[in-house]
């Protein structure tokens, strides 16, 4: 996830006998991502509670960790040149203070740079004091070099486009094979190390968007118009402040991108169809459709885990919407009981997340062969829920990514095993061209009657 440049005040918390801010609870929260596997959402979460942070020491305390993380090849990178050895002999201890450090003197412009070593060298002294003097003279080496070389050559393409935007050079060769054309991808990445505003989804159960825009306006929050649907408000900041978040509680907006919002147009539920959402949680689809549907009809939301259907329950009593009903299921699993009931089957399958890494850092470093055991995933649900199916109904197949062995390739291999089936709407959404999220929609047309 790309942040914000945000400064703080020096305001420390205790806990026992410590005293954390958001330097030092970045430190220990980064320690627990890289060597506990932890998500980086979840320890933020976690974390903003544990340590009672608030206002600019929360804001500054998630920009490290998510900047951090997110420029991991980078920062790495630059340490093995400056240390003149390889980044795996240090300690994470030492190797998370030097990231820190760097972090904040290349992307923090409003730290002064005596600041982020000094503050730096500090935490080095409290958490791991033998190292204070080589952080030291590290960070203050990395003031004093030629930033640019400090990246590797640029004619050896894939490492320095891997270092300059810290994605790993297996992803790059996707997004190469996935584009029109090779110039596309640094695009691409320049656009994913950046984190978009975020775009609402209007209740048209509830207000017109007009009117969720007056209310946005009176209460002196920017926001304007999406030129993509009549159903978005983009924001004018990246932060969801207190007032947007009482919009949400109320029911009034979610949050959705734009991408999201196309896909179920594209899809067109209508009142008082039956809908299936396979794949639901945490359940924006499902609310789309229904408010889409004017809260007439039936929705079915699936999902393989139990534990976070609540959200798409607690979502739609929130919204207002009293269509959805959920149950546990696996898309994959054949359920005879389903079989032709459905005039939209809407299958938003698990996928690698390559259209969104600028909210979700982690998922720069995914590997090839780890993405590739989701074709047979996505594959199978594909192929089972197309049973569901009505003569005449619709098929749609969602990925939040830009790899087109997850999208048009498997669409195309599923259409020519099923010839009942035809495609009447497919687009690859890409962040760098069309402002969104990376998003794939592919519509499928049953054969048969409408009615």
């Amino acid at each position: 996830m790309a942040v914000t440049n945000k400064n703080a005040d020096d305001s420390r918390v205790s806990i026992g006998n410590r005293r954390y801010d958001a330097r030092s609870a970045a430190y220990h929260s980064l320690l627990r991502c890289e060597c506990g596997s932890k998500y980086s959402n979840l320890e933020i979460d976690s974390a903003i509670g544990r340590y009672k942070l608030e206002d600019a020491e929360k804001r500054l305390y998630t920009t490290l960790v998510y900047g951090v993380i997110e420029s991991k090849l980078t920062l790495e990178y630059i340490i093995a040149r400056l240390a003149r050895r390889p980044v795996e002999s240090l300690e994470p201890e030492v190797k998370t203070l030097l990231c820190l450090g760097l972090y904040q003197l290349s992307r923090l412009d409003r730290i002064p740079e005596h600041a982020a070593v000094n503050e730096t060298v500090e935490l080095a002294k409290r958490f791991c004091p033998r190292a204070s003097g080589f952080v030291n003279a590290l960070l203050r080496a990395y003031i004093r070099a030629d930033r640019n070389s400090l990246l590797p050559d640029p004619n050896d393409r894939m490492k320095y486009l891997s270092v300059k935007y810290s994605v790993a050079e297996e992803l790059i060769g996707i997004f190469d094979s996935s584009l029109k054309a090779s110039d596309e991808t640094e695009r691409l990445l320049a656009v994913l190390n950046v984190l978009p505003r975020p775009t609402l989804r209007v209740n048209t159960l509830k207000l017109s968007r007009d009117e969720l825009l007056k209310r946005l306006l009176d209460n002196g929050i920017e926001a304007y118009k999406s030129e993509l649907s009549e159903f978005a408000v983009k924001l004018g900041e990246n932060t969801i402040s207190d007032k947007i978040r009482e919009l949400i509680f109320s029911g009034y907006v979610y949050i959705q991108d734009e991408a999201s919002i196309l896909a179920l147009e594209a899809a067109r539920p209508k009142p008082g169809e039956y809908v299936l959402d396979v794949c639901s949680c945490p359940g924006g689809k499902s609310f789309t459709a229904a408010i889409m549907m004017n809260n007439q009809g039936r929705v079915r939301s699936f999902d393989l885990h139990k534990s976070k259907l609540s959200l798409v329950d607690s979502g739609a009593k929130r919204l207002g919407i009293t269509i959805i009903d959920t149950t546990e299921r696996d898309a994959r699993v054949y359920d005879e009981s389903l079989v032709h009931i459905a005039d939209l089957v809407i299958c938003d399958v698990p996928c690698s997340g390559l259209g969104v890494i600028a909210k979700k850092p982690e998922l720069r470093y995914k590997s090839a062969a780890d993405i590739a055991r989701l074709y047979d995933i996505q594959y199978d649900i594909l192929e089972n829920c197309s049973n569901y199916v009505k003569p005449g109904g619709r098929l749609a197949y969602y990925t939040c990514t830009i790899n087109r062995d997850e999208n048009s390739n498997l669409t195309g291999r599923f259409l020519r095993a099923h010839p009942e089936y035809t495609c009447s709407f497919e687009k690859q959404l890409l962040p760098h061209i069309d402002g969104t999220d990376g998003f794939y929609i592919c519509v499928l047309h049953r054969a048969g009657s409408d009615e």
